[in-house]
């Protein structure tokens, strides 16, 4: 998997984790990621652990430690709540049992054409304000948002649009995700990701929403389904860094700032990064003459985004504070041209 990364990207997280000083720092933070040791992402999030240290003059010093290190990848709200751990990095989705807001703020599926609409939203938009309106209550402070970038679909047949879903056998996680495919009358099933290739090999699907292009083709996606859409239409997962809210507001000024920078300059940089792997897969695709990139015209996306506006509107039934990010995200997008 590491080879997906750029050595621009390895070089920065190398000089990241040199930038450290010999003094003791005055405050020391546990992080947990929802990733595993040596996946692309937790190497970048390594990056920002370093960075973190280097831009506040060695006053904060974050160690990162991988999924399921201390705890489940779903318990860690309520391990930064308790001080067993002082943050995490990870999917806001995880948390969608406390309350459905969080898997609708989390991924919105066929909201974001692009990761910086996402950013946009988070930061202009109302949405850090709405992220801890949900999460300050479980005693967690929002600090900022990343994510992996838009992901492809992987399919064996052509999908040209809206209109080809129809009866598609897929792979779509339980959730919204599934809940928007089956509205646009696809037929998805719920299977693990260690099963998608078999499945796609046998037949039993013909379609899956799987991850970014890069891995997609690294993992040999491709071979068996050699029709994706890229730019995908579907999902970006939001990917938070926060921490202890008493912790948070027991830091300085400068530190809080310098410390939300350091999301923003990782968060841009992630997706540098991982976009250029995707592109560069896109290539060796293409290269191939065995692959056939789809790109769904503005139309279409357009199409889907309106499919799953209406089941955002299911989920918000499902509690006020879900109610209150469909407000919030359906009124951003249509002032800024994104929504009918």
């Amino acid at each position: 998997m590491l080879k997906l990364l750029t050595r621009t990207a390895l070089a920065a997280v190398a000089a990241g984790a040199l930038a450290t000083t010999a003094m003791a720092a005055d405050y020391s933070f546990r992080f947990q990621s929802s990733d595993p040791a040596g996946n692309p992402n937790f190497v970048l999030q390594q990056g920002w652990a370093a960075s973190v240290k280097e831009k506040t003059g060695g006053k904060i010093e974050v160690e990162l430690l991988p999924v399921e290190s201390i705890v489940a990848h779903s318990e860690t709200q309520d391990a930064i709540a308790s001080g067993i751990l002082d943050g995490h990095i990870t999917d806001t989705s995880y948390f969608a049992g406390k309350d459905p807001a969080f898997g609708l703020i989390a991924n919105p599926v066929g909201a974001w054409a692009s990761p910086d609409q996402m950013f946009a939203f988070m930061y202009d938009g109302g949405g850090k304000d709405l992220m801890n309106e949900l999460v300050e209550p479980y005693g967690l402070h929002f600090i900022g948002a990343t994510t992996p970038g838009l992901e492809a679909f992987v399919s064996k047949v052509p999908l040209n649009g809206v209109d080809d879903l129809k009866g598609l056998k897929m792979r779509a996680p339980e959730g919204l995700v599934q809940q928007v495919f089956a509205a646009a009358g696809a037929a998805p099933v719920n299977l693990p990701g260690s099963e998608v290739f078999t499945a796609l090999d046998k037949g039993v699907i013909d379609a899956a929403d799987y991850s970014v292009f890069s891995t997609n083709q690294a993992q040999g996606m491709h071979d068996v389904a050699p029709n994706p859409v890229y730019p995908g239409f579907h999902s970006m997962p939001l990917v938070e860094i926060s921490m202890n809210k008493a912790k948070w507001d027991a830091l300085p000024d400068d530190l809080k700032t310098a410390l939300e920078e350091s999301v923003r300059d990782f968060a841009n940089a992630q997706v540098a990064a991982l976009a250029e792997s995707d592109q560069k897969a896109v290539e060796e695709a293409k290269a191939s003459g065995k692959v056939t990139v789809t790109d769904w015209s503005p139309e279409e996306r357009a199409k889907f985004r309106s499919i799953a506006t209406g089941e955002w509107a299911k989920v918000a039934e499902r509690s006020d504070n879900a109610q209150k990010v469909y407000d919030v995200l359906t009124s951003y997008l249509k002032e800024n041209g994104l929504m009918q």
